[in-house]
C-alpha cells in the first residue's frame, strides 16, 4: 500500500449520545490522519452528527437499514429487505466514488455495511456489541450473515463466546469515551435537588425491558433499602417509539408503593453531577449486557458499583475487589448487597478507588485506538488494498 491515508467508511445505526454513539465518535475522532480518514454515515441528524461535524470529520446522513426486534415480522422483514437493496446501491456507489479501503458498520445490526463492501470489493468489519441469547431459532442463520465479515470486533469476551471457534472474531474492549469524573456530593446533590444525607442508587442508560429499571424498583420496595429511605434515580430515556417502557416502570413503582422514591430524569449530559450525587450506581442488566458503558464510566469515576453477574460485565468488575455482582434479576440481592454498602462508607470507598484505577487502566482510550489501528492494517495489508 503507498499513497495517502486510507479513507474508511464507519455505518452506524443512531446518532444519539448513549454508549455505542459515543464509541464511534472515540474511534472517528481518534484515528492517526496519516493513516485513515474517516467517512461517516448515520441515518438521521442529532447530537452524534453534530459532535463528529465538530471534530471535522466528514458526515454523511441517509436512512439505513437498521435490524430492531419490532421488525420481527413479514411487514418488518419486507420493510427491512428494501432497505437493505436502497442502502446496497448508495453505500456501495458512496465505497466507490470515495475510493473506501474499508467498511466497518460500528454495530452489528446495522445491515447496509456488509452489502456496500461487497459492492466494493473491500474489507469489512462488523463491530458487535449485541449479545443476541433472546434471537432463539433465527441466531444460527444471523450468525452465519456475521460470520461472513472480514473480521467480528466483540466489545467483551462475553460477545465473541457466541460464535464459533471458526469464525472470524477478535475482542476489543471499548475504551473510555470521556474523562469520567464525579462533581463533589454537596453540588452535585444541590443541581439535582437532592438532600444532603439521603441514600441513592442511581441507573443510567436506556429504559429498555432488560436493562433492569424494574430491578431497581423491586429493590427500592425490598425492605433493606424501604426501610433506609433509599432513593433511586434513572438517568436515560427508551428507544424514539418505546416510550411505554419509562411508564411501565412509574406504574410499577407506584403498585409497590415507592413511586415517591423513585425519579425519573430523562437524558442527562451531566453524568459527572449523577455520579456525584449517587452513593451507589447500579448496573442491573436482566440480559446479559455486552460490555455496557454505563458500567465502565462510573467504575472509571470511582462510584461503587452493583452489577449483574453475567454478560460482559464481569469483565468491567471483579466482585469484592473493585465492586459487586449480584445474581440478575434478583432484586434482594440488589437490596441486600446495596444496603450493606450504604451502611459501609470505607467499603464503598475502597471499591471505587480501585475500580477507578483498573478500570481507567484497562480500558483506557489509547488501548481501543491501538486495537483498532491493528485491526485496520491487518485487513489492508493483503493484496488490492486501496489508499489514495
Amino acid at each position: 500500500m503507498s499513497g495517502g491515508p486510507a479513507t474508511v467508511l464507519l455505518v452506524h445505526s443512531s446518532s444519539g449520545h448513549y454508549g455505542a454513539d459515543r464509541q464511534l465518535l472515540l474511534i472517528a475522532s481518534g484515528l492517526d490522519a496519516s493513516r485513515y480518514r474517516p467517512l461517516v454515515v448515520l441515518p438521521a441528524e442529532g447530537s452524534l452528527a453534530v459532535d463528529l461535524r465538530a471534530a471535522g470529520i466528514d458526515v454523511q446522513i441517509r436512512a439505513l437499514s437498521v435490524l430492531r426486534r419490532g421488525l420481527a415480522t413479514p411487514r418488518g422483514a419486507a420493510a427491512i429487505a428494501a432497505a437493505l437493496a436502497r442502502d446496497t446501491v448508495a453505500l456501495g456507489r458512496l465505497v466507490r466514488s470515495r475510493r473506501a479501503a474499508l467498511v466497518h458498520s460500528n454495530t452489528s445490526v446495522v445491515l447496509g455495511g456488509a452489502a456496500a463492501a461487497a459492492v466494493g470489493r473491500v474489507p469489512h468489519v462488523w463491530h458487535v456489541r449485541e449479545i443476541y441469547s433472546r434471537f432463539g431459532r433465527l441466531w444460527p442463520r444471523y450468525r452465519s450473515l456475521l460470520a461472513t465479515a472480514s473480521s467480528l470486533a466483540c466489545v467483551s469476551r462475553a460477545t465473541a463466546a457466541q460464535f464459533r471457534s471458526a469464525d472470524p472474531v477478535r475482542v476489543i474492549h471499548d475504551g473510555l469515551a470521556f474523562d469520567a469524573r464525579r462533581t463533589p456530593r454537596e453540588t452535585a446533590r444541590r443541581s439535582l435537588g437532592l438532600g444532603p444525607s439521603e441514600p441513592v442508587i442511581a441507573v443510567l442508560g436506556r429504559i429498555s425491558d432488560w436493562k433492569g429499571q424494574d430491578v431497581l424498583v423491586r429493590a427500592l420496595a425490598e425492605p433493606p433499602l424501604r426501610e433506609r429511605g433509599v432513593l433511586g434515580l434513572v438517568a436515560g430515556e427508551a428507544w424514539p417509539g418505546a416510550g411505554e417502557r419509562a411508564t411501565r416502570v412509574v406504574s410499577l413503582a407506584r403498585e409497590l408503593g415507592v413511586g415517591d422514591r423513585l425519579r425519573l430524569l430523562g437524558f442527562r449530559e451531566d453524568v459527572e453531577a449523577l455520579l456525584g450525587a449517587a452513593d451507589l450506581v447500579a448496573v442491573p442488566s436482566t440480559a446479559p449486557d455486552p460490555l455496557p458503558g454505563a458500567a465502565l464510566e462510573s467504575a472509571a469515576a470511582g462510584c461503587a458499583v452493583i452489577a449483574s453477574a453475567h454478560g460482559g460485565l464481569p469483565e468491567i468488575i471483579r466482585d469484592g475487589e473493585t465492586g459487586r455482582l449480584v445474581a440478575p434479576g434478583d432484586p434482594v440481592a440488589l437490596s441486600r448487597a446495596a444496603a450493606e454498602l450504604l451502611d459501609r462508607p470505607e467499603e464503598r470507598e475502597r471499591l471505587g478507588a480501585a475500580a477507578g484505577a483498573d478500570v481507567r487502566r484497562r480500558f483506557s482510550r489509547d488501548r481501543l485506538l491501538d486495537s483498532i489501528h491493528d485491526l485496520y492494517d491487518s485487513l489492508l495489508a493483503g493484496p488490492g488494498a486501496l489508499r489514495e
